[in-house]
């Protein structure tokens, strides 16, 4: 039997949702696919479980997993894995962009959604090893490069298999069960690279086909997080699901990300809470209305406190994202952004650093303001481009000082008197979190600081930033 084994390296540093790994779906999806093909598949997810290389000596392939901040790693793991002698795929959105960049360390590359380009090349991999006709690969010739056409996206996702998790090692400590329930963003938000990787158009399963997967948890004891980058993008389907799972009784808490304006269908919410929601995870990114326009957002400060009251009505949830950097931001927008993240009572938040990953309109817009090249310092948590009316040091100070005032201690206090004990519990871990982060990146914030002196671009803005 051969035997594949998928690998999600992970990033180098900690965040908020560090002790709460969550996979990628797409290796247990192409793991499963590779099951039934009759190899023998495992999954290694480092966020979980440390990679033992002897563990892989007898394998034929290694498939791994890769977006920008995990780049440098899955580099480091492609290489060691090759000097043992076995082929090693490289997929995901980093490599997708930048597949010659990954064919440094990969003996080939799948650009974009990879289970029918998978498949087509183990057909190959298994005959005569001509890989002309896998879609959507890159791979070398000689001194240069082939990248075959892209296919179509996938159209029909109910032919893709329900994640079987039983491959991955140490699947006990999976807290979370990742279900996808769609691909695609209608939306096209210029610091993203979801439209890029998955494509605009709003595809998705259908509802007895989520069903069948969803009835394997329903004694599981776990929370479910629908892995959408838009869950509600289609109303009338996602209301078709959410009564299907009470009609069933499978409602066990789930969580997903969601825009602002699902408020505006107020059965939509209602469903959602019957059906066991217990936190929508929303991309409010800024209280700022020209950063709002700057993004290409399609939302108004006035509809992000509308939808925070009404959510909360409903007692659901909300952990807010917030994005600091655009050329539209200030001190002052970061300081409105953060007062109304508190004033808004949500249960938890996250403030971010704009990033421009590859594969994004932010990328191509600001690549020659771009300081750091280093993909690990890409977790939306370092500074790693030239802001418009910060400093390096202080765009990244208003970052810490986000999370900070957030969750300062007074807060932490509100919660825990207001017996919110979710929210105190994740307060108290996000302060512990933001104060190893400073800690441990002195070194850089040194750096980031001796950058600003030899440009002499410091500016008042520091002043302001030490103030804070």
């Amino acid at each position: 039997m051969k035997k594949i084994v998928f690998i999600e390296p992970k990033p180098a540093g900690e965040h908020i949702f560090t002790q709460f790994a969550l996979p990628r779906i797409g290796i247990f999806i192409l793991a499963t696919m590779m099951k039934n093909r009759g190899w023998d598949a495992r999954i290694l997810v480092e966020d979980i479980t440390s990679i033992d290389y002897n563990e892989l000596s007898d394998a034929d392939i290694v498939g791994i997993s890769t977006i920008t901040p995990t780049a440098i790693n899955s580099y480091v793991v492609a290489n060691t894995v090759r000097r043992l002698g076995i082929t090693v795929i490289m997929g995901g959105p980093h490599v997708t962009f930048l597949p010659e960049e990954a064919l440094d360390y990969a003996d080939f590359v799948i650009r974009g959604e990879g289970e029918t380009p998978l498949m087509r090349f183990i057909d190959a991999w298994e005959t005569d090893g001509d890989y002309g006709a896998v879609p959507n690969l890159s791979y070398r010739n000689g001194d240069g490069y082939i990248h075959n056409p892209m296919r179509s996206f996938e159209e029909n996702l109910d032919q893709l298999p329900a994640s079987d998790f039983s491959l991955m090692k140490d699947q006990s400590r999976l807290k979370v069960i990742p279900v996808q329930t769609s691909r695609g963003c209608p939306y096209d938000c210029s610091f993203c690279s979801v439209t890029g990787m998955f494509g605009k158009k709003y595809r998705f399963r259908s509802t007895g086909h989520i069903l069948d997967e969803l009835r394997r948890y329903r004694n599981a004891e776990k929370m479910i997080f629908f892995y959408d980058d838009h869950f509600a993008a289609n109303k009338k389907r996602a209301k078709e699901l959410l009564r299907a799972m009470i009609d069933e009784g499978l409602t066990f808490k789930w969580s997903t990300q969601v825009r602002a304006d699902i408020v505006n269908d107020p059965e939509l919410l209602d469903l959602m809470r019957r059906s066991g929601c217990h936190t929508l995870f929303i991309g409010f990114e800024s209280f700022n209305p020209e950063s709002l326009k700057e993004m290409k957002k399609r939302q108004t400060v006035e509809d992000i406190t509308r939808a925070v009251r009404i959510i909360h009505e409903h007692n659901i949830h909300i952990h807010g994202m917030f994005v600091h950097g655009f050329d539209s931001d200030t001190w002052d927008s970061v300081k409105l952004t953060v007062n109304y993240a508190k004033k808004m009572r949500l249960t938890s938040a996250q403030f971010l650093i704009l990033t421009p990953f590859p594969g994004s309109e932010f990328y191509s817009h600001v690549s020659k303001r771009i300081v750091y090249d280093d993909w690990s310092m890409y977790d939306a948590h370092h500074v790693v481009y030239r802001p418009r009316h910060f400093s390096l040091r202080s765009l990244q100070r208003a970052q810490t000082y986000s999370h900070e005032k957030f969750y300062s201690a007074a807060e932490i206090i509100r919660k825990i008197a207001g017996k919110n004990w979710i929210a105190a519990g994740i307060a108290v871990y996000a302060r512990m979190i933001n104060r190893r982060w400073k800690k441990n990146n002195k070194g850089y914030l040194r750096e980031l600081s001796r950058m600003e002196r030899h440009s002499g671009k410091a500016g008042s803005e520091v002043l302001v930033a030490e103030k804070a």
